[in-house]
């Protein structure tokens, strides 16, 4: 929609992953020395955390685009609560091996004949699995049993693990010691500082043909970053946004008011539609508790300005409807006047009616009254 208004040749900041769009921050570029290092490694396991939207599966995208595809075979997973049993089906079906009706232990037979024919055919094997966290400690541990395919003393299977924050708690167990000693690099992705963040629009503008249209007054981007915090996705959604805002108002400057009013609109629409967990606080605690009624009263306070805004919305609608119609439609025969009253043939039919209506309750009366 606004791509075309500024003459760009793609959206710039879809949420999508796209490794086109991949800007190489300092973080990133850590992030990246890590996952080459480990891929020429050649064994064992890759971990990747971060917060949800700073850029774990576009790092990743933007890795497996450099490498030769001719020389690896890859499959992606997204993970939710799975058994060892299903994570092993969902492995399967990644790299296209058949599995309907096998049994757990025919079904490994067959992923790991396929793992060592693709080694004798000189494809390394990579999986990816995305939302780690989401993996049952079963889960995982059939991961690490996948890892003990090994060819000339070279593991035949290597797996990147992307999660969030939580999976490094979930990796500290003393369950899990097997699969941490065959960790070979591991990295926690953090946000965008305030300068990298600004870097971070404009590369994703570039790469979308921007020349200079809209045009960013300085301010924006501190604004940005405060409100976003210096998380990708989370950029990508108030910059989408103020981009549209732009082409809805036909702007070509955008200014630091355009970024805070849009900043507003995204963080009413998000307070109306969720609601925090309730939380529970003891007398003795008496700040925790004026702090959640504070945090009622501004939820109730936006939630009153949203239903505000949007009553002026419809009630201007209904405006503009009843113009329509008023103008459009032909007048009737004995129209209602603007005062509510009606006119002379109107008044003397619901005379009549009520007339009407009392004898024939003065007849069921008189009739009453004989029995």
């Amino acid at each position: 929609m606004y791509a075309k208004f500024y003459g760009l040749a793609a959206p710039p900041f879809q949420l999508t992953p796209d490794a086109r769009f991949f800007f190489e921050s300092t973080v990133h570029r850590q992030a990246m020395a890590y996952l080459v290092y480990g891929l020429h490694h050649a064994e064992g396991f890759i971990i990747i955390t971060g917060e949800v939207g700073a850029g774990k599966t576009i790092l990743v995208d933007n890795l497996l685009s450099t490498i030769d595809q001719s020389n690896f075979i890859t499959a992606k997973i997204v993970t939710t609560q799975l058994a060892g049993d299903d994570l092993l089906h969902l492995v399967a079906g990644g790299f296209g091996i058949g599995k309907e009706g096998l049994a757990k232990g025919s079904l490994l037979q067959r992923i790991t004949d396929f793992v060592l024919a693709q080694q004798r055919n000189g494809r390394r094997v990579l999986l990816i699995v995305d939302e780690a966290q989401n993996l049952s400690f079963e889960a995982l541990e059939e991961l690490r049993m996948l890892s003990n395919i090994v060819v000339d003393k070279t593991m035949a299977l290597q797996s990147f693990l992307l999660g969030q924050p939580q999976f490094r708690a979930i990796l500290g167990s003393p369950r899990l010691e097997q699969l941490r000693q065959r960790v070979t690099a591991a990295y926690h992705l953090g946000p965008l500082n305030e300068a990298e963040t600004r870097a971070y629009v404009e590369h994703r503008l570039r790469r979308a043909d921007w020349k200079g249209d809209p045009q960013f007054t300085e301010d924006c981007f501190p604004l940005i970053y405060r409100h976003t915090g210096g998380v990708p996705r989370q950029i990508n959604t108030l910059c989408s946004r103020l981009l549209l805002f732009g082409f809805l108002e036909e702007l070509h400057t955008l200014k630091e008011s355009a970024v805070e009013r849009v900043a507003n609109d995204l963080r009413q629409e998000i307070a109306v539609v969720t609601v925090e967990p309730a939380v529970s606080v003891s007398p003795a605690e008496p700040d925790g508790k004026s702090d959640s009624v504070s945090q009622v009263a501004q939820r109730l306070s936006a939630l009153e300005e949203s239903v505000q805004r949007q009553g002026r919305v419809i009630k201007r609608a209904i405006e503009i409807a009843a113009s329509y119609f008023q103008g459009e439609r032909p007048l009737a025969r004995h129209p209602r006047r603007f005062d509510g009253s009606r006119s002379g043939r109107c008044r003397t039919t619901f005379r009549s009616l009520r007339q009407s209506k009392n004898v024939r309750r003065g007849r069921r009366a008189s009739a009453l009254q004989m029995r």
